[in-house]
């Protein structure tokens, strides 16, 4: 049988779209379904390697984690990663196509339409019910005519569009009530109700516009959703960093994470804050005052964030507090930027032929053409500094990285890549173990492996290690559904998923 679809789209960006597509994922599953998800189109720098080697949106590996599958390409079959100069690379089924200007990109999709239409068949012949995730709103007037991730997505798949508002930024009615004024009335049929997020307060002073809403509308409130900080799910959009800096607390252990332009897969860092850690993302000097760690992240566009980092002073910023000994970690392309030089022949990421680096680490990167995505087993060879005790230690992750930096003195080595056994070097370590650079992501969410990295950063502040257990992210994926679940009228949704089927 051909699965049943559904539909989450928004009026804006940062609604919530993802977290809910999780959570009705995570529902589905507990119910005894066989579930999986779909985006069509993706944007975004947080990505994520597919077992198979494709490259994905990192907000689709999460809802397939929550679905209990195997994360696939045809989960998000297009995908678009922001560069400088207002480019974008286009990835289709997980691997990179070409790089395109805004206006070259939309002369494009309609070839894409039907990768997407392939993608989307295959996922409803494999599974029960596909959990769709639209982008930004489909009132965007300027966008409506060419887009392939909204109302053409949903009318492809038939399916029902619950429209989702986020009231914590203030004028939710307006949005809902504004995005049906603007779809035109096919697309207003196809919306079957509205869910309000992250919603804080009495809901009793919310019921007279809620009435309103569907008197105006003629369309449902189906839930109140909210807020929560307590579940700790990965998130995707850039937007979610704004609402996370300086967010947490005073706690024993600081981390500052550099916020690059171009920053991707800041989920890297997500384990730390599980385990008790500060996480501060930084654009200043100033932030890194008192940090125990500081991180320089992945970034789609190395040397533009590599020409922030200086002209925002924190390239000498960083390099002094390294030489006082604060410990500092690159990941990807802030591991590209702690070596001696960038060279860049075929000027794949800038018209500059080289760039030289903040010389923490005595490596030299160049960058090639071709892109490596692939997910790795790996086993830690160093036993001093940041990494002391840890020698021999399994770790997993996924490499995504366009380039090649030689070292002599790595940290890791590959020990297996999906292709079977494998043997190579990863990353580069300083004399001292205090600054090391990998190309792993994920490195954190080995939960052994984070777990010993901060009992070393506690030690050196003179504080007694943590010997509290490990984080669970099953346990919050559960917790996730029993929210949504409590607050949803899933009842409602799961007559509206069968009807909308059936006709």
């Amino acid at each position: 049988m051909v699965a049943r679809t559904l539909m989450i789209q928004g009026t804006a960006s940062s609604v919530g779209k993802s977290v809910l597509v999780a959570a009705l994922c995570r529902i589905f599953r507990q119910d005894g379904y066989r579930v999986a998800p779909f985006k069509a189109q993706n944007m975004a720098l947080n990505s994520f390697v597919t077992p198979e080697g494709g490259e994905i949106g990192r907000a689709q590996a999460v809802q397939a984690e929550a679905s209990g599958i195997a994360p696939s390409v045809h989960m998000n079959p297009v995908l678009l990663k922001p560069e400088a100069d207002s480019k974008s690379q286009v990835i289709i089924l997980g691997k990179v196509d070409k790089t395109l200007k805004a206006s070259e990109y939309y002369k494009y999709t309609p070839r894409l339409l039907a990768v997407i239409e392939d993608s989307l068949r295959r996922l409803r012949n494999d599974y029960d019910i596909v959990v769709i995730e639209g982008a930004g709103s489909p009132a965007e007037i300027n966008l409506k005519q060419r887009e392939i991730v909204n109302m053409r997505i949903a009318r492809l798949a038939k399916a029902p569009v619950l429209l989702a508002g986020d009231i914590d930024r203030g004028g939710v009615f307006a949005s809902l009530v504004g995005t049906m004024v603007l779809l035109d009335e096919e697309e207003r049929d196809i919306v079957a109700g509205f869910i309000i997020n992250k919603f804080r307060g009495d809901i009793s002073l919310l019921q007279p516009g809620l009435a309103m809403l569907e008197e105006r509308t003629g369309k449902p409130v189906l839930g109140v959703v909210p807020y929560f900080k307590e579940i700790a799910i990965p998130q995707e959009d850039s937007v979610y960093l704004e609402e996370r800096v300086n967010a947490t607390g005073r706690t024993a252990l600081t981390v500052a994470v550099i916020r690059f332009p171009h920053i991707s897969n800041y989920d890297d860092f997500d384990p730390l804050e599980e385990q008790g850690v500060a996480i501060h993302y930084v654009d200043d000097p100033g932030g890194l005052d008192g940090a125990d760690l500081i991180i320089l992240p992945g970034t789609k566009s190395t040397m533009a964030d590599l020409a922030y980092l200086r002209n925002r002073g924190l390239a000498e910023a960083v390099c002094a507090k390294a030489r006082v000994g604060t410990p500092v970690i690159g990941i990807c392309g802030g591991y590209q930027m702690l070596g001696r030089i960038i060279l860049d022949p075929q000027h794949v990421e800038s018209e500059q032929s080289t760039v030289p680096g903040l010389e923490l680490l005595d490596v030299e990167t160049t960058f090639t053409g071709e892109k490596t995505t692939t997910q790795v087993k790996a086993v830690v060879r160093a036993d001093k500094g940041l990494l002391a005790h840890m020698r021999g230690m399994d770790i997993t992750g996924y490499e995504i990285h366009m380039g090649h930096t030689g070292s002599t003195l790595s940290p890791f080595q590959v020990t297996e890549t999906p292709g079977g056994a494998d043997d190579y070097p990863d990353g580069a370590l300083s004399a001292d173990g205090m600054v090391f650079g990998t190309y792993l992501h994920g490195l954190f969410h080995n939960d052994l492996f984070t777990r010993t990295l901060l009992n070393t950063l506690r030690r050196l502040k003179g504080l007694p290690d943590d010997t509290s257990g490990f984080s669970e992210r099953d346990r919050h994926y559960d917790d996730l559904a029993e929210h949504v679940r409590r607050n949803l009228k899933m009842d409602e949704i799961y007559r509206i998923l069968m009807e909308r089927a059936d006709a």
